[in-house]
């Protein structure tokens, strides 16, 4: 990854971190960040809201799911130390969100547990109402257990127009939306079917927004597309694994990051517990696995790189702490710096 290139580094000066609280977790945490270090520094924390597991934030207004079977979004007043609800939960009309994103005027939401998508209107002070769209997926996989129906896992809006990506790991495929921001409607467009088995989970773009990633879950594996933003069509090139050839330990990838100088993408790998890195080529269409290192803990659910793309953090769940890593700024490659202990963590943001 190339250096700031004598660029006045874009400071982070506060995180918030997602956790479970059913199995322990604080809830939302809000922390200052070192920016010299990376060091976190937690401030305060709310348990206003159960299993916020995964966060998105627009200026001072902090959203966060509710992992819950009657599945919920919350906004949060963040300009202070401990973060503020602003109203009460709202419910999404759908089970278990995993993810949420922030969009012309709208929170879109993942529901993993019933397979949905849904559109929440933001208002003026940055609260939520009510559900406007609910899109609801169709379809299954063949993996027993894990994909007898539909499970959206990740919603994001994609480069270059007005669609909106959603990762279906029950189905095996990548659905396109265009959200029409005036109606609060998700309008189908179409639906990119990947490798039977595979389980996608995750995706990111590439800084170009020319190709998307897209970690799978349930092999271990990130598939290259090639994204159309004018058409809005996700074609699949083909798929290269995070772990080392005759890895046998159980691997579960959970979140993939790329580099805004487009060298290197990094994913999480729950199981082998480790943090793998790709270099890519100058076409973006080959990633190659450099090496992996340790996640520094147990069960590594996301991982976040900060604004400077000089440092990466890790959310490991089972072992309950947040780790930062420096990154070689030419191979990519992370060095452990820090932890601190963040019990049940999901995910964190910086901003």
């Amino acid at each position: 990854m190339g250096g700031t290139g004598g660029r006045q580094p874009v400071r982070a000066v506060r995180a918030f971190i997602g956790s479970f609280t059913s199995v322990g977790g604080q809830g939302v945490l809000a922390a200052d960040v070192d920016e010299t270090t990376g060091a976190l520094t937690v401030t305060g924390a709310t348990d206003a809201v159960t299993d916020p597991s995964y966060l998105a934030l627009a200026g001072t207004v902090l959203y966060a799911v509710s992992e819950t079977e009657d599945g919920a979004a919350v906004a949060f007043d963040v300009s202070g130390a401990v973060p503020r609800p602003l109203g009460e939960p709202v419910s999404v009309r759908g089970a278990g969100p995993t993810h949420l994103a922030v969009t012309s005027g709208h929170v879109l939401t993942a529901n993993y547990g019933s397979g949905s998508v849904s559109a929440l209107p933001v208002a003026a002070d940055g609260s939520l109402g009510a559900a406007s769209d609910i899109a609801r997926h169709q379809g299954s996989g063949p993996v027993a257990g894990r994909q007898s129906g539909p499970h959206a896992h990740q919603v994001l809006p994609a480069p270059g127009g007005p669609w909106v990506t959603a990762v279906d790991l029950g189905t095996d495929s990548v659905r396109i939306y265009r959200l029409d921001a005036a109606a609060g409607t998700l309008r189908p467009h179409g639906e990119t079917v990947l490798g039977a088995g595979t389980g996608p989970r995750h995706l990111a773009f590439h800084p170009a927004g020319t190709h998307a990633y897209v970690l799978n879950e349930l092999v271990p594996t990130v598939t290259v597309c090639r994204w159309d933003a004018a058409e809005g069509v996700l074609e699949p090139l083909g798929e290269t694994h995070v772990v080392p050839e005759g890895a046998t330990a159980p691997s579960y990838p959970s979140a993939i990051v790329a580099s805004p100088d487009a060298r290197h993408l990094w994913a999480a790998v729950r199981g082998d517990d480790s943090i793998a890195v790709l270099a890519l080529d100058p076409s973006g269409e080959k990633p190659t696995l450099v090496t992996t290192v340790s996640s520094g803990g147990r069960w590594p659910r996301d991982l976040t790189l900060d604004p400077t793309a000089r440092r990466l953090y890790a959310a490991n769940e089972r072992s309950g702490d947040i780790t930062w890593f420096d990154l070689d700024p030419a191979t990519g490659i992370p060095r452990r710096g820090g932890s601190i202990a963040a019990p049940a963590a999901s995910c964190l943001i910086l901003g």
